[in-house]
């Protein structure tokens, strides 16, 4: 295993890189193409979200494939290779998969234990599948990832850190107030129907909005969500108070309209949020200003009577114009800014910080231990193809030296033949159980690859024969989707 990761994270590189070396549109797909087609890389996969862009490749060569890797990131992302390389981190082997296994557990996530990084993992994992660019190592480490991190919140409360970047966002905009208190009879837009935005219309209903607009360049989707969320949410009775007034409780009224009519609902909204795949800007200072203008001429009664109006952006490139933090009626919360509160310390460690120091602990002890699982499954996986070369190659042996024996004693009958056989057989069998069971058993500790080499020497194996045992068991590992061998996580 030669398992490289290069990337850049909130953690490695200040929002305003971030922003500029997003892969944008299908630049996905051409970067673990171009890095397939590059020589030190083998196998090839991208995970990109709105605060990270790491590529990961089986390279056969360290310091060329970092070099290649780094370049091939400036390229895709449109950022100098001088400017972006001190802000590039890099993993090999197995910190590589501790890394990703981390990343999945969401112990590196801007809020720490959120689970969506799952949803994009698994993506990152199927366009690999989708262009062949992902063979056995990566579909194996993804896979892996995947399985570790559903572990990690099945097992440990990571959960009760692990809120969503929305959830973390909308905190920041009630600023103290519990979020179902300040959103509750408010109305709100949200621009995009994607995952994250999705995400966050579903967060708003259920915290109470009492309207729920979705504005998305595809009007079909947009719909088919405010459908769904007016349906999750429709009005039921709620108790009746002791002067016998019956309420509603979970009433929303949803609305879907195409992107362009997003200048038209902005002076009806208390809360915006957006998180489009735009290249530019989605809303700029001067339209919001034109919008608070609108706000302030509404006749009484005409929208909710909230004073300012709360931007919530989480778009990498940014949505929302930077500027609007400087705009008098405004509250903007984006992605430099969560990055800022989340390096914030959080004061006096009370109760509920012990309890999250106690899962992130238990978290690390599993990635720990999934880690040594995952690295001694691969160097055993490593000598298989030999093995299999061995044993293919004493079968050969056993039937030339029976075809042998049949041209010597031609007077063999049959069942002389298949006794023969079978011992010759079993003998073959009982010389090779032991060296290849505790060859398979060395070969999975640390520095065990050597054991194949010394395997293939001892025995004089084809190089040719293990390699083809290699493909095949590559061919099974890597079928698509669809195919009964392969499939998605």
């Amino acid at each position: 295993m030669s398992l490289l990761v290069v990337g850049l994270s909130h953690r490695s590189a200040p929002v305003s890189v971030l922003e500029r070396a997003s892969l944008v549109g299908d630049e996905q797909a051409k970067l673990v193409q171009d890095t397939l087609a590059a020589e030190p890389a083998t196998e090839a996969a991208v995970l990109a979200t709105c605060n990270r862009i790491e590529l990961y490749a089986d390279v056969d060569k360290f310091h060329a494939g970092v070099a290649e890797l780094s370049t091939l990131l400036a390229q895709h992302t449109g950022v100098g290779l001088d400017e972006l390389t001190p802000y590039l981190y890099v993993h090999y082997e197995d910190r590589a998969v501790h890394h990703l296994f981390s990343v999945a557990c969401g112990l590196d996530s801007m809020v720490v234990g959120e689970g969506q990084i799952l949803g994009q993992i698994k993506d990152a994992l199927a366009l690999g599948q989708e262009l062949h660019t992902a063979g056995r190592l990566l579909n194996d480490l993804f896979q892996q990832a995947l399985r570790v991190g559903k572990r990690a919140h099945s097992e440990t409360g990571i959960d009760r850190a692990g809120q969503s970047l929305v959830t973390f966002g909308l905190e920041q905009l009630a600023q103290g107030a519990p979020v179902a208190e300040w959103a509750r009879g408010k109305r709100a837009l949200v621009i995009g129907a994607g995952s994250m935005s999705s995400l966050a219309a579903a967060t708003l209903a259920r915290a109470g909005v009492a309207e729920l607009v979705i504005a998305n360049r595809t009007l079909e989707r947009a719909l088919r969500l405010a459908e769904s969320l007016a349906e999750q949410h429709a009005a039921t009775p709620a108790a009746v108070s002791a002067a016998g007034e019956e309420t509603l409780r979970g009433s929303l009224v949803a609305r879907a309209v195409p992107r362009d009519r997003v200048s038209a609902e902005l002076p009806h909204a208390d809360i915006v949020v957006s998180c489009t795949g735009a290249t530019g800007l989605v809303l700029t200072a001067a339209e919001l200003r034109t919008a608070l203008a609108q706000r302030a001429a509404c006749p009484p009664g005409a929208h909710p009577a909230a004073a300012d109006v709360s931007l919530l952006d989480l778009a990498m490139p940014r949505d929302i114009d930077a500027a609007a933090h400087r705009v008098e009626g405004l509250h903007l919360v984006d992605i430099e800014s969560l990055a800022e509160a989340a390096a914030e310390p959080s004061g006096e460690p009370g109760p509920s910080a012990g309890a999250m120091a106690t899962d992130v602990d238990k978290v690390r002890a599993i990635v720990s231990e999934e880690v040594a699982a995952f690295g001694a499954a691969q160097r055993a996986a490593h000598i298989t193809p030999t093995v299999v070369a061995l044993r293919t190659m004493a079968a050969d042996v056993v039937a030339s030296e029976i075809a042998r024996l049949d041209g010597r004693l031609p007077d063999l009958d049959d069942k002389q033949r298949a006794e023969i056989t079978q011992t010759v057989r079993r003998v073959v069998d009982k010389l090779l159980h032991a060296p290849t069971v505790r060859v398979k058993q060395l070969a999975s500790t640390p520095g065990g690859a050597g054991y194949a080499d010394a395997l293939r020497e001892l025995f004089d194996l084809d190089p040719q024969a293990v390699a083809a045992v290699s493909r095949a068991d590559g061919s099974a590992r890597t079928a698509g989707p669809n195919d009964p061998k392969g499939g998605r996580a």
